[in-house]
């Protein structure tokens, strides 16, 4: 068993890497809202009572490509329409006037009441006021606080394209929207229907750099490597958006496999971490584009076989130590995936120390299984066997039956719907689970394309507790009574499509264990073929010590000025995980 079959174990083996960043705010002070203008959407208002889609930014290792499979096509989206050319707009109706002054006076219930009587024909206004009214019903929507709503309002005029009179002017407010509704809600493929030329616009100005980094997540998603390079380095270096962009720019270039590109990409942002003298003032979305670029630069190295310059960047993530900001929420990633490149350098004492600190009680939500497995080998390549199949048994003590629990799970409700209903219980610890396969479910229910899908849902479920607690006169109005039947449509559909999501999470699980399970096996049977040919050996005489005096030592632990050495007696603590070093006697001959 060589290091090269080995590396196919390693998690960052081939990388692809995903990441789910949530835009801020970058708009200017808006205009006020006077004679029914078309004017900038406001800034997210402080007591706006919704959840944004916040959350900074996140990673997680999955294919882009792969991320909306199985899910049904996004609800009240609609088909493209073939929308002639409207010539200038006639002089508005008593009813749209009426709107739009009830607009400009923030009345925005009865606003909307009569913008819907305008875009059902009931006024008898042009097409081209009509679009006028779409518009505003959008705007209206969004100063409602019915974001899901207003979406579905600005998308009619995205499908209709640049035929439709507020085609251009949309774009600005779907930048708005992105800043509310999570991921899922589908925002990126309404800005996805623009070019980079239609950002061009003077209006657009104050969120320029907001709608390159969006259009480059949604070329990045789609495969338009080329596209997504070229609007994520559009994105100038004074700008807010600049950290997530650039990260993006060199995780595109890890996915065209252009690592040198990609790592001076990643580089680029340490670098602009270095411009702040005071770590405290390092703003939260460059210090989280630090900690992913600092990630990926080790997963980068790691492929390529510098396997030192990979250790460099995944020991700089911080940890339980850290002065600042706390600890990366990636460190327990770096520390098992630094111990596989200290496992190819020779450096058994840390990859073991690590595996000690992944699998203690302060990462009992996070599931390493791997990790044994690379214990049992480390001992393994030492001969020694005994260890090695001792880790072997660590792992069957703990895996095989957690796979069974899992299996249990996953069929105790078929439909998607109940499934989700149960995994909120999970969620919240309410399930009636073992401690043991409740850490499990809860960890792999934290993959965040599904946490993304559950904002949907509640943002889907908050409003409409909103309609049901509004103004009576309105909810028994049409407006509201068409919104509410899309929002309860929608929100099946997305508590449907989380189910699913959540689902295929856990079978992911309990696949991934039963890979390692037939590894173990295959590892135990070498172990065991090697502790019986030591035993043989040592009959014969031929093996006259256990450990070999000619074969290389790793059994010497070096500690620096700056360190002392404790030895581990059973208990730990939360400022000495990832220093645990471990002895490993070699007994090979080689």
């Amino acid at each position: 068993m060589t290091r090269n079959t080995l590396r196919g174990l390693g998690l960052f083996a081939a990388t692809a890497l995903v990441i789910s960043i949530t835009a801020g705010s970058a708009l200017a002070k808006p205009k006020k809202h006077k004679g029914g203008g078309d004017t900038s959407p406001p800034p997210p208002a402080a007591d706006s009572g919704a959840a944004p889609a916040g959350g900074g930014m996140t990673f997680e290792p999955e294919d882009v490509t792969k991320k909306d499979s199985g899910k049904k096509k996004a609800p009240m989206a609609f088909t493209p329409e073939a929308v002639k050319p409207t010539g200038p707009a006639g002089p508005p109706s008593k009813v749209l006037e009426r709107a739009l002054k009830l607009y400009d006076a923030e009345d925005y219930s009865n606003a909307s009441i009569e913008l819907n009587k305008v875009i059902e024909g009931q006024s008898g206004d042009d097409e081209a006021n009509k679009q006028r009214a779409e518009f505003f019903m959008g705007k209206t929507l969004f100063n409602m606080k019915y974001y899901s709503a207003s979406l579905s309002y600005f998308d009619k005029i995205v499908q209709k394209g640049p035929n439709h009179r507020y085609y251009q002017k949309t774009l600005q407010w779907l930048a708005s929207l992105s800043r509310f509704l999570p991921e899922s809600a589908g925002v990126l493929e309404k800005i996805g229907k623009y070019t980079k030329g239609d950002l061009d616009q003077p209006a657009l100005e104050p969120v320029r750099d907001e709608l390159y980094y969006l259009l480059g997540r949604y070329h990045y998603a789609k495969g338009n490597f080329k596209d997504a390079i070229d609007l994520f380095s559009s994105v100038p270096e004074k700008s807010e958006f600049y950290p997530k962009a650039k990260f993006l720019e060199g995780l595109t270039h890890v996915r065209e496999y252009h690592g040198k590109i990609a790592a001076d990409a990643f580089k680029a942002i340490l670098r602009k971490v270095k411009q702040y003298e005071d770590p405290d003032k390092v703003p939260k979305a460059l210090k989280e584009a630090e900690e992913l670029a600092n990630l990926s630069l080790g997963r980068v190295f790691y492929s390529t076989k510098q396997y030192n310059q990979a250790i460099k960047y995944f020991e700089k993530l911080p940890g339980a130590d850290a002065p600042h900001h706390g600890v990366a929420p990636d460190w327990g990633a770096s520390l098992f995936e630094a111990s596989w490149a200290y496992f190819m350098v020779d450096g058994d004492s840390k990859a073991l120390g690590n595996i000690h600190s992944i699998t203690s009680p302060y990462f009992e939500t996070e599931f390493y299984p791997e990790a044994y497995i690379l214990k049992a080998v480390i001992y393994f390549n030492r001969c020694n066997y005994d260890r090695s199949q001792e880790a072997i048994n660590e792992f069957n003590a703990i895996y095989p039956d957690l796979r069974k629990e899992i299996d249990g799970i996953l069929a105790k409700y078929p439909d998607n719907a109940q499934f989700y209903d149960y995994i909120l219980k999970i969620k919240s610890g309410e399930a009636g689970l073992s401690e043991r396969a409740q850490n499990a479910a809860a960890g792999a229910l934290q993959d965040r394309s599904l946490l993304k899908n559950i904002e949907w849902v509640n943002e889907l479920d908050r409003e409409l507790k909103a309609i049901d607690k509004s103004d009576p006169a309105w909810k028994s109005t049409a407006v509201a009574g068409n919104i509410l039947q899309d929002l309860t449509l929608q929100k099946s559909l997305a508590a449907n499509d989380a189910g699913q999501l959540a689902r295929n999470r856990l079978q992911r699980l309990a696949s991934e264990i039963q890979d390692l399970m037939k590894q173990s096996i295959k590892i135990e049977i070498e172990a065991l073929n090697g502790l019986k040919g030591a035993l043989t050996a040592g009959i014969a005489g031929e093996q006259s010590a256990s450990i070999n005096p000619n074969a290389k030592n790793y059994n010497t632990i070096v500690i620096d000025d700056e360190h002392q050495q404790w030895p581990f007696k059973g208990e730990y603590w939360m400022d000495e995980l990832g220093y645990y070093r471990f002895k490993v006697a070699n007994k090979c001959g080689r």
